[in-house]
């Protein structure tokens, strides 16, 4: 049975035996307990995480408060990215919501992996589509109320919505708890 990690990147590239052999050597298994940091804000970001099972909350701490950024469901990639790219101190944490177990690999190895024809690829298709939704996050925050998307994040990530604490979704949202309440007893009453 493949590794998960290969099912993964090979949904964006193939692999060689030979190019996957590289790779998995670099691979570190790690099992994260629901509320665990994977990593702390002003540390430096030294892996990038394949999650293989589990739910994880970027956030960053504006004056006190927690605010989130996005979340990661299982299976995907995902790293700080300015953090890990530009060896700069992380501007968020990410922590794990859930039970997470997750395959780090340095970012050293990530480099140098490049030159492996499908791993380039893979990274290469993996952060135009980051991209993509980076810019539909902003455009929506930009062009949409709280409540519509809300209704987005129910009709495109159903299961997110369901796993997800109530502050943490409002936080995502940019509302107060309440104003999430509010919001989900009017859609009920709609329905």
């Amino acid at each position: 049975m493949k590794h998960p990690f290969r099912l993964f990147i090979e949904k964006y590239s193939s692999l060689s035996p030979v190019e996957w052999e590289e790779i998995s050597v670099c691979l570190e298994r790690e099992e994260i307990n629901s509320g665990n940091l994977i990593l702390e804000e002003g540390k430096v970001c030294r892996h990038l995480y394949f999650l293989e099972s589990g739910l994880l909350r970027f956030f960053i701490n504006r004056g006190g408060e927690e605010v989130t950024k996005f979340f990661t469901e299982a299976p995907y990639l995902c790293t700080s990215q300015q953090s890990f790219s530009e060896n700069l101190p992380a501007k968020e944490s990410i922590e794990a919501l859930e039970d997470s177990v997750i395959w780090r690999i340095t970012a050293e190895d990530t480099f140098r992996l490049l030159t492996l024809p499908g791993w380039n690829l893979f990274i290469r298709k993996l952060t135009l589509e980051v991209q993509k939704f980076t810019e539909e996050i902003l455009e929506e925050i930009q062009t949409t109320t709280a409540e519509q998307r809300y209704r987005i994040l129910l009709e495109q990530q159903s299961s997110l919505v369901r796993r997800v604490p109530l502050k943490y979704l409002a936080s995502y949202l940019g509302i107060a708890p309440q104003s999430l309440s509010r919001i989900r007893k009017k859609m009920i009453g709609n329905s």
